[in-house]
């Protein structure tokens, strides 16, 4: 065990690393032209534009030439952060920053009926899966609710194209964050089914990005620089990962390619041990892992899965791009979705946490919790839809 002063000296000489390096695998490289032939011109909204995401794919979309760039957040500094950095380095784009709720369809109708946007991008949700655990009514109201909204605003004002970004989280969802997300894309897969003519919907799922705000790899290098120890959920924990870069081309190339009603995701290759990704870190800061800093696990928190997974099977499709798989999904029953969309609203203004989650159960009866208070509520009957 070193001592603090040599931690210290450790700490102070930590090389720098570019998050790629902890892939384990070739970052994926997308061809461009399709993605600039649907952005080039185009009239683009995105929403939850100033997160770690929406920034990304706003600095990435306006590269392409858009006509317009409509940006929605709520977070009035990082939204001002992000249109002085816009108009700095695009200053012939014209550009148009919103401070606002997606959860306000008031709101969102005059953005969108004044922006006429050709391309949605829907980034804005609440993502942290232990924190949602506590919060589901937030987690319903945005990445439920909200999706609705904008989604229903983009059919009535003939919007041609909608892309949310969803999570691997979706699948088989063991947190309240997972079903809302879940939930969203079968509310949109609804909405492709039953206006097939009209707006295309496609989904895009993520796996875990690195660098992303409040993801672990800004956890572990605060750590590191601390001098240790890394706190790691469970020596076997695994995840898919990818970089921001790559997350924002699916989603691009997604935008362009995908179908009504598709669920897109990129070939990650095998998921990867979160503690060989903080040992990784370790040594490419210039350190040893055990020996100038320390692993310490803490236990799995709150509707967290050990593994994750991109698809409920095997079963998926190639796209366009070898990197680029589609879902093969079971036939869905739509038939109480418009049923679910009024009992949400009406479960939300009860306050009743309990039946919140028993309702998300009832509607994904894959919803299984996991290291969670909800566990009670698994074959519960708090809810009866007749």
């Amino acid at each position: 065990m070193p001592s603090d002063q040599n931690k210290t000296v450790s700490v102070q000489s930590i090389s720098p690393f570019n998050l790629e390096e902890l892939l384990g695998r070739e970052p994926i490289i997308i061809d461009q032209s399709n993605i600039s032939n649907q952005i080039s011109y185009s009239t683009i909204l995105i929403t939850g534009a100033a997160g770690s995401i929406g920034s990304e794919l706003t600095r990435q979309i306006a590269s392409y030439g858009p006509a317009k760039l409509f940006l929605i957040d709520h977070s009035e500094t990082n939204l001002h952060e992000l249109d002085i950095h816009l108009n700095a380095c695009f200053p012939n784009l014209e550009i148009h920053s919103f401070v606002a709720n997606v959860t306000d369809p008031v709101r969102m109708n005059e953005i969108i009926s004044s922006a006429r946007p050709e391309i949605i991008f829907h980034a804005a949700a609440y993502k942290h899966v232990p924190i949602m655990e506590k919060h589901p009514y937030e987690a319903i109201k945005t990445n439920v609710l909200g999706t609705q909204i904008l989604a229903d605003l983009a059919l009535e004002h003939h919007v041609a194209t909608f892309i949310l970004i969803s999570t691997d989280k979706a699948v088989n969802p063991s947190s309240v964050m997972g079903a809302t997300k879940r939930m969203a894309e079968i509310y949109l897969q609804y909405l492709g089914f039953r206006h097939s003519a009209a707006t295309r919907f496609v989904i895009t799922r993520f796996g875990n990005v690195l660098g992303s705000n409040g993801s672990f790899i800004p956890v572990f290098k605060n750590q590191i620089a601390s001098g240790g120890p890394v706190t790691v959920t469970h020596p076997d924990v695994t995840r898919y990962i990818m970089t921001v870069s790559e997350a924002c081309q699916l989603v691009l190339e997604a935008g362009a390619v995908g179908s009504n009603g598709q669920i897109l995701f990129f070939d990650m290759g095998k998921p990867v041990r979160i503690k060989d990704i903080a040992y990784r870190m370790i040594v490419l800061s210039g350190l040893q892992p055990e020996t100038d800093i320390q692993i310490k696990y803490t236990g799995m928190r709150p509707g967290e899965k050990l593994n994750e997974e991109l698809l409920s099977d095997d079963s998926c499709d190639a796209a366009l791009h070898p990197k680029i798989r589609i879902a093969r999904l079971a036939p869905l029953s739509f038939i109480n979705v418009e049923t679910m969309k009024a009992l949400l609203t009406e479960v939300l203004l009860s306050g009743q946490t309990d039946q919140m989650v028993a309702l998300l159960k009832l509607m994904i009866p894959e919803y299984i919790s996991n290291n969670s208070e909800f566990q009670k509520l698994d074959k519960s009957d708090l809810i009866d839809v007749k």
